[in-house]
């Protein structure tokens, strides 16, 4: 498991949020194999990171949630897309999803008709495929790109969290898959690149916690193509989401304005490897 400990100055005077960035810690958790044990060491140790586990609805001061795509009825996987507000409005957890493409799938149980793994995009994904948590994956329609945006469970009360993870299958180059974080003032908080295995079935991981919840929105680039019939492109599917309680944003009165320049963050890149 590769740990990542990081310090983020503030470089230059600008917008602050109520909470200093001043000395911002950060850890990152990745890890790439060809089974679920591979990544299963630092999936414990982002979840512990976060805290206790809120399930569905209501909203707390602390802990995490989880969206693994199991439980999303026959009605809203493949072949028929996924709300993007699902996981705000059925099934309460403070993300919506948006994507420059068409829409959202997830993919289908065994034995229900629709092949699994997305086989009803492309035959051979259900062979490129593999799942962390059985038996479904996520993945945007007509684009690679996913943007989660978060919220106070249930409300539509714009949140930032302290930290996001995500398991992906089948990340076989180093470079294309990654995960971008922003402030909810469209500021880049930075980018980590997630870890590939070449091969079939693999599982990636790349969570991200920082000590404040300021992260209001994450861009997933999955892979460098949409899913599709086609070959020759990385094909990547999304397992399980793992983030920070959603916490209410500071209202604009609440924020600091020091200066015209914005705040920005500079991720240093000291990294130590850690036993998994």
């Amino acid at each position: 498991m590769l740990i990542t400990r990081l310090l983020t100055p503030l470089l230059a005077t600008g917008i602050l949020l109520s909470a200093p960035l001043s000395a911002l810690a950060i850890a990152v958790y990745s890890s790439s194999g060809p089974s679920a044990a591979s990544i299963q060491g630092s999936v414990n140790g982002f979840r512990s990171d976060l805290g206790t586990n809120n399930g569905v609805g209501g909203s707390f001061a602390s802990g995490r949630r989880e969206i693994n795509w199991d439980g999303v009825p026959a009605g809203f996987s493949d072949p028929n897309n996924l709300p993007g507000n699902f996981f705000n409005s059925n099934s309460a957890r403070g993300a919506v999803f948006e994507t420059p493409g068409s829409a959202f799938r997830v993919s289908a149980n065994s034995g229900v008709g629709t092949p699994e793994r997305f086989g009803s995009i492309n035959p051979s994904f259900p062979n490129s495929f593999s799942v962390f948590s059985s038996q479904k994956l996520f993945t945007a329609i007509d684009s690679n790109i996913v943007d989660v945006r978060f919220f106070v469970p249930g409300t539509n009360q714009p949140g930032a969290v302290r930290g996001f993870g995500s398991v992906f299958t089948d990340v076989d180059l180093a470079g294309p898959t990654t995960i971008e974080f922003f402030d909810f003032h469209n500021n880049s908080l930075g980018k980590q690149t997630v870890l590939n295995t070449p091969g079939v079935t693999s599982l990636s991981f790349l969570g991200v916690s920082l000590e404040q919840a300021i992260i209001n929105r994450v861009r997933i680039t999955a892979g460098n193509a949409a899913l599709s019939a086609l070959d020759g492109f990385d094909f990547v599917a999304m397992d399980d989401f793992i983030y920070g309680e959603p916490q209410a944003v500071p209202a604009p009165a609440a924020v600091l304005l020091l200066g015209s320049g914005l705040a920005v963050l500079v991720w240093a890149r000291r990294k130590s490897l850690l036993p998994d």
